[in-house]
């Protein structure tokens, strides 16, 4: 009997509300999205529309004022460690070292020790930090922890990965070590990922989907499905990937003039 793939999103008509000092104000409106297992969606969308709290309603740290978000049909009520989160922000204990750092990860499992720990060493392996092990986050340069944050969120086995900006604040070679880095553990792992940025290229260059968000109150208002084989070059990209480029460009920033970068 075939099992059927797991970590399907289902975003059914979800609607977010926070309150503030002018009374309730929405911030996502009538959104509904499927995110199949095992695919790479990115999310972008101007700042401010809700791209984060859409995510964050999946992780189940925002409850909808109306709409449901499902995963494998079951209703998302609060968080799960079937669903991982990586931000910009590395979210490292100080005074953990790295391996500890991934260890925190599995203690809601109650693992015996020794299991914790082969599964933190094989974690850290998996993203080239197994011989740094032992240095506190301040040893560690950005790119090595976020890779430690990568290492914490997949030894969870999660369904679901959310993906906050996580290069942001990364140089642009690093940030293009760090692509290839996370291309290659999600084809191991076939999680299901939604990543949230700002960076079209960065969109085109990883996902299978790009979403694209309106202004706030956010909905998705344009979806661009990617058949184009990984790796990707936006230099050496025919003129149907560049013209999907400058069509999100547009959307993103109507009032500006976008010229070719392939020349």
């Amino acid at each position: 009997m075939t099992q059927t793939p797991k970590g399907r999103v289902e975003i059914d008509d979800l609607v977010i509300r926070f309150k503030g000092r002018q009374g309730s104000v929405t911030v996502l409106e009538r959104t509904r999205h499927v995110l199949e297992p095992g695919t790479f969606t990115a999310l972008i969308g101007p700042s401010g529309c809700g791209k984060s709290t859409l995510m964050n309603a999946i992780a189940g740290f925002v409850e909808p004022a109306e709409g449901a978000v499902r995963l494998d049909g079951r209703l998302i009520d609060g968080p799960s460690p079937e669903v991982g989160v990586i931000f910009q922000q590395y979210a490292l204990f100080p005074w953990f070292t790295a391996r500890d750092n991934v260890r925190y990860g599995l203690k809601q499992f109650g693992l015996p020790r020794r299991e914790e720990i082969d599964r933190a060493r094989a974690a850290l392996a998996e993203v080239g930090l197994e011989a740094h092990s032992d240095k506190y986050p301040q040893q560690l340069s950005g790119g090595m922890k976020q890779r430690v944050a990568i290492a914490r969120t997949f030894a969870v086995e999660p369904k679901v990965l959310l993906m906050d900006e996580p290069f942001g604040a990364l140089d642009a070679q690093t940030r293009l070590v760090m692509h290839d880095l996370l291309l290659g553990i999600w084809r191991k792992h076939k999680t299901t990922v939604l990543f949230v940025t700002h960076d079209v290229d960065e969109a085109l260059l990883l996902a299978d989907h790009v979403q694209v968000m309106s202004q706030a109150p956010g909905r998705l208002v344009r979806h661009y499905p990617l058949t184009q084989p990984r790796p990707r070059a936006l230099g050496r990209s025919g003129p149907e990937f560049l013209q999907m480029r400058e069509d999100i460009l547009g959307l993103l920033h109507p009032d500006t003039i976008h010229t070719d970068t392939s020349i």
